[in-house]
This record gives C-alpha cells, sequence and structure tokens, in this order.
C-alpha cells in the first residue's frame, strides 16, 4: 500500500516519520515545501501539487489545519477526479458536521473515507503513543487497523463518521478549560503571596489534580512558551469549533465562551504562535479586561 500524507505541520512530520520507519511507501504534499525536507531526506517521495500525490498512492492521509484546507487540497477541480478507488484517513481536528460533509464529497468522487483524529502532541507523535480514535465503518475500521496501530498502539473505534470527530473536540474542550482554569488559580495563588510549591502539594493529593497543570506548571512560572507542541491558535480554532457545535445542540457554552474570550486575549498579545499554557500569560496581564 502506498500512502499520500498531505500536510506535513507540527504534527504530520513525526506522523509521517512513522509509516516511513515501518517502511512504508510514502508520498508526501504540503503548501510549504520546505517542510517537506525531513521526510524527503528520510526516504520520502514529496511532490509540488496535491494531486500528483492523490494518483500516486492507495490511500491518502490528512493531517490539515481546517476543513477549508481540506477542500482546497482534497475536493478541488484538480484533485477530486483522482479520487476514484482510494481510500482518505481525515486525522485533522474539525466538527462532525464538516466531517460528514467532507464523507459525503469523497463518496460522491468514488472513494472511502475514515475520521481517525489523534489526542496527543509531538513526543506522543514520535513515539507512535498517539489515542486514535476512529469513525468509520467497523469493515473499514478492521482493514486499516495495523496502518494505525503505526500512530498510537490501540486505534479505539468510536462509532460511524463524526462521532469520533465530535469526540476529538470534547477533549480539547477540556485541554482548554483545564489550563485556563489552572492558569487562573495559579495567578491568584502568586498574587494572595501564597508558597506555589504548597499549592501544588496539596493540590497534586486531591481529587482535583489533572496531570497537564504539572505539564504546563513550569512553563507558566517561567514565561517560556515557546517551541510549542500544540499553538495557542490551533486551540483557538479548535475551541471555536466546538463552540459552534455545541450550540447547534442547544448545550449552554457561557463556561468555554469565557475561555474563548482568554484566548482571545493570547492572540492580541501575539502569542498565537506560542505554546498554549501562555495563556497564563493573558490571564495574569493587568491590562487584560475580559469584558471587552
Amino acid at each position: 500500500m502506498k500512502v499520500a500524507f498531505l500536510g506535513t505541520g507540527l504534527m504530520g512530520v513525526p506522523m509521517a516519520q512513522r509509516l516511513l520507519a515501518a517502511n512504508i511507501p510514502l508520498i508526501a504534499y504540503n503548501r510549504t515545501p520546505e517542510k517537506l525536507e525531513p521526510l524527503k531526506a528520510a526516504g520520502a517521495e514529496t511532490v509540488e501539487r496535491p494531486h500528483q500525490a492523490i494518483r500516486a498512492a492507495d490511500c491518502i492521509i490528512l493531517m490539515l489545519t481546517n476543513a477549508m484546507a481540506i477542500y482546497h487540497v482534497l475536493l478541488s477541480d484538480g484533485s477530486s477526479s483522482n479520487l476514484v478507488g482510494r481510500t482518505v484517513i481525515q486525522m485533522g481536528t474539525i466538527t462532525p458536521t464538516e466531517s460528514k460533509e467532507i464523507r459525503n464529497a469523497v463518496v460522491t468522487a468514488g472513494a472511502q473515507y475514515i475520521e481517525a483524529p489523534v489526542l496527543g502532541s509531538i513526543p506522543e507523535a514520535e513515539a507512535g503513543k498517539l489515542t486514535v480514535m476512529v469513525g468509520a465503518y467497523p469493515e473499514q475500521y478492521q482493514r486499516y487497523l495495523n496502518l494505525l496501530k503505526n500512530f498510537g498502539p490501540d486505534p479505539i473505534y468510536v462509532g460511524p463518521v463524526g462521532t469520533a470527530a465530535a469526540l476529538k473536540l470534547a477533549l480539547n474542550q477540556l485541554i482548554a478549560s483545564l489550563t485556563t482554569s489552572f492558569a487562573l488559580s495559579l495567578g491568584f495563588v502568586q498574587r494572595q503571596g501564597i508558597d506555589v510549591d504548597l499549592f501544588m502539594q496539596i493540590l497534586r493529593e486531591s481529587a482535583l489534580y489533572a496531570p497537564t497543570f504539572d505539564k504546563k506548571l513550569q512553563r507558566m512560572l517561567d514565561g517560556n512558551y515557546g517551541n510549542p507542541n500544540f499553538p495557542t491558535k490551533h486551540l483557538m480554532k479548535d475551541t471555536d469549533l466546538f463552540i459552534t457545535e455545541a450550540k447547534s445542540v442547544d448545550l449552554n457554552v457561557s463556561s468555554i465562551e469565557g475561555v474563548q474570550q482568554v484566548l482571545e486575549a493570547a492572540i492580541k498579545m501575539s502569542l498565537a504562535n506560542a505554546d498554549y499554557s501562555s495563556l497564563f500569560c493573558a490571564i495574569n496581564s493587568d491590562s487584560m479586561s475580559l469584558e471587552e
């Protein structure tokens, strides 16, 4: 099976490298050609246009920014005609509504469609320890299980297309909300003159603790938001997607809308490309007002 990998950003490169390490023939495309260099050096074939990769492959893996990018790269007039008889595995974060619409377009073009978004960041992608969530027909899940195991040891079958995309958004909503809540408590403790080590000791021993707090603590204390595993702008995008989809099923989204305001403040502070722990900077900025 020859695989086309479309989208070689922060997550795409280590994921594609996992396939190369497993001796799976790979052809890669990225709209920024320079980002293909690590894969080219590792033995991947690279192309300048997405339709060239699609035409040469049996299976197409997408790790693109959003649904708009998927339509542009996969479903433009130049690419969609090459989809006949192929399978598309969509692994980025989009809404269940978008995933179903893309599924319909892919099937109309004569191909099969599977969604398989992942939970985890660059270290997990490099180690092949991502949590892979699959939305597909059961037989599609079984057919591509071994391929997906290159990204995570136990890909999880969630249900039909749309369910895995929804689960991914639910989990990313927790990333945004937990990080914001922790940043707010940490800032409050600091401004009250309470020892941070004591705060963390009590927190770690309580039912309130989540491991992500320790993963982001030092970045927040040091103000070190460089070399992100997951940039603020991506968390902003996923939060916007969650709010849109949650509103469509009549959920009260006031809590996550507050988080959205903090994310917007971080973006305005030129922290879009910083690690999302930079939410702490936005929360603790004297000039920030959530009432704007």
